[in-house]
């Protein structure tokens, strides 16, 4: 039993770490999942401009400054169903649209594609623009240097110094629309364009111009990201999850928020986080993202998670400037729930083991009790067999006695006939006992309770005994307390109850044969009174560890083993159950070396109880 409870405690750990495992994953797929969702979204909002605007591979070689202005018009101001239909507007994000003229050869000029005169106007380049314009301007001496502005001056992916490089290394499975690049301080997406009206061949030699779409901010903060949150991390109740897009670098701030309390400050406790643009090539080392196993996405994984790279992001300084995507479950960290579902799980598992285990234990005592309750049974057969064989034994040998001839006296054959009498009686009493302990097993027992009189249970049981009273020389001492009222009870159990005491103090009174027998009324809690029998021996007595075992069948004192005292072990069990049936208990005092005394407490006939309250009333006035 021990290696089978240790071998499932074994086992309903290794569940409990396997489940806790499962519902990690579980939570990080989908936190993964609605986190690239929300991700890929957000990723059609910022591309819708660069679709429709159409800077094909070549940078624009075909196409004039007009044709970017006809388009950037027919995109805002279409309906769907004019023109486009393919193509994703919400022309609310987009702040301005302008061309920054980098001709090497004159002063550099900034023109503004106007919406509302539609016309291409120039215009004084704005404050928030000073860095990202120098930072365009030094990167537009050819196509190939501009499509690396996004890195460090004069540094390439790998660290080096940049000799011949083409475009941005594509990461596998990105969502990148090559040439794009994002200034997340303005913001805005750039793309080189080749100068307008250029006419002779052009390579990734030539110079560029460049193209830059500004990001109208309050619209991004007001309506996309909270229609963006509400669409994949709300429910029927509001927003599940704390969501905040924060943007680190050097100019660190929140850009959104769901919550007040939740925001760049609380980035160490968010539940998981998102790069929203990617690992840029040179920081990953190489051309490839970080792939997660999917089958083991545990905390630390869906903690920091890498979204598919967008437009790569311009870098001013040696810190990445980046915008971070991060969630907080509202319940708490998630980290602390399944933490919690793990120690409901193992506590659960416990209280398994537990119930296994006091099942085990049941069954150990049951083994026991049964084991013992056995041997209480072969001792029985063994004790009952020689009860009986002893009062046979003489009754044989006296007929054997008698028949031979040995007896010819009246006197001797008298003395003969008390033996068998004795011994019949002895034999009978036996046989009575063994009968009414298995009536008593059975629940065939029936008694019939009525008002007793005290003296008439003391005169049938000093009746009933006399023979053996006069046969074992013991002196029967009585003292009722007079005017006692009756009791309720069954005269022939009241009576087997005394007798089955008496003859116990008969046979353990040791050399004192004095046994005392007294009736009184004693007075128990609530003024309720009661008739106390109590059989008072001068014998071995009974050791106070052995007390609470006396009233069980079959069972013997080792002293009384020791002694050599004959019994069956039934008497006490009888004289309890014959108590207990009249609505009565049977209590014992004893010392060991000085004797016992066993009460038989009897409740007063229902007249009775009335009358004495009467009486005590009355006593209680005069």
């Amino acid at each position: 039993m021990l290696v089978l409870l240790s071998a499932v405690a074994v086992l309903q750990y290794r569940w409990t770490n396997e489940a806790s495992s499962a519902d990690e994953m579980r939570i990080g797929a989908e936190l993964e999942s609605l986190m690239m969702k929300w991700h890929n979204d957000l990723y059609g909002e910022f591309s819708a401009i660069c679709n429709a605007i159409q800077v094909g591979p070549d940078s624009g070689a075909r196409d004039t400054w007009e044709d970017y202005l006809a388009r950037y018009v027919e995109w805002n101001y279409a309906l769907p169903h004019e023109s486009l239909p393919y193509i994703y507007r919400n022309p609310d994000l987009v702040g301005e649209v302008y061309i920054w003229e980098t001709n090497q050869q004159a002063r550099p000029r900034l023109f503004w594609l106007n919406l509302e005169s539609r016309r291409i106007e120039p215009i004084a380049p704005p404050t928030e623009f000073s860095t990202l314009l120098e930072r365009l301007r030094v990167n537009s001496a050819s196509l190939s240097i501009a499509l690396r502005t996004w890195t460090l001056p004069g540094q390439s992916k790998d660290g080096r110094i940049a000799t011949d490089s083409s475009s941005a290394p594509v990461a596998s499975g990105s969502h990148i629309i090559p040439g794009w690049q994002f200034d997340e301080n303005v913001p805005a997406i750039v793309h080189p364009i080749f100068h307008r009206g250029a006419e002779k061949s052009l390579s990734s030699a030539s110079p560029v111009d460049w193209i830059i779409v500004t990001l109208d901010m309050n619209v991004l903060r007001k309506r996309v990201l909270p229609e963006l949150s509400a669409r994949y991390f709300g429910g029927l109740a509001g927003l599940e999850y704390k969501v905040a897009l924060v943007r680190t670098g050097l100019h660190p701030e929140t850009i959104y928020s769901s919550d007040a309390d939740f925001g760049l400050e609380q980035s160490r406790s968010a539940d998981s986080i998102m790069n929203l643009f990617g690992i840029a090539p040179q920081a990953a080392g190489s051309s490839q993202l970080p792939k997660h196993n999917g089958l083991s996405l545990r905390s630390a994984e869906w903690h920091s998670l890498t979204a598919p790279y967008w437009f790569p992001v311009i870098q001013y300084g040696a810190k990445p400037n980046s915008w971070l995507l991060q969630l907080q479950h509202r319940a708490g960290p998630l980290q602390l729930a399944l933490a919690r579902i793990r120690r409901n799980n193992l506590a659960l598992s416990f209280v398994i083991l537990l119930l296994l285990a006091l099942s085990f234990a049941v069954l150990t005592i049951a083994g026991y009790r049964a084991q013992r309750f056995a041997k209480l049974q072969m001792d029985f057969v063994a004790s009952v067999s020689h009860e009986l064989r002893t009062p046979l034994t003489a009754i044989f040998s006296a007929g054997e006695n008698i028949k031979d001839g040995v007896i010819r006296s009246e006197t001797d054959l008298a003395e003969y006939g008390s033996i068998v009498t004795s011994q019949s009686r002895q034999l009978m009493n036996h046989v009575d006992r063994i009968l009414m302990f298995a009536s008593i097993r059975s629940g065939r027992d029936r008694y019939s309770l009525c008002p007793l009189e005290v003296g008439d249970i003391f005169d049938t049981v000093r009746r009933n005994l006399s023979a053996l009273l006069a046969e074992e020389k013991c002196a029967l001492e009585e003292t009722i307390e007079p005017g006692l009222p009756r009791v309720m009870g069954d005269m022939f159990a009241a009576c087997g109850c005394m007798e089955n005491l008496i003859t116990n103090a008969i046979k353990y009174g040791g050399a004192d044969r004095r046994i005392h027998v007294s009736a009184a009324l004693q007075k128990l809690t609530g003024g309720k009174q009661e008739v106390a029998i109590s059989v008072e021996d001068h014998g071995i007595g009974i050791p106070g560890s052995e007390l609470k075992h006396i009233f069980q069948p079959f069972y013997r004192t080792p002293e009384a083993a020791a002694a050599q005292i004959h019994g069956t072990g039934l008497g006490l069990s009888l004289a309890r159950h014959l108590a207990e049936a009249m609505g009565g208990r049977l209590t014992v005092a004893s010392q060991l070396g000085s004797g016992s005394t066993f009460t038989m407490h009897l409740q007063l006939a229902p007249d009775q109880n009335q009358q004495v309250s009467t009486e005590s009333t009355e006593a209680l006035t005069r």
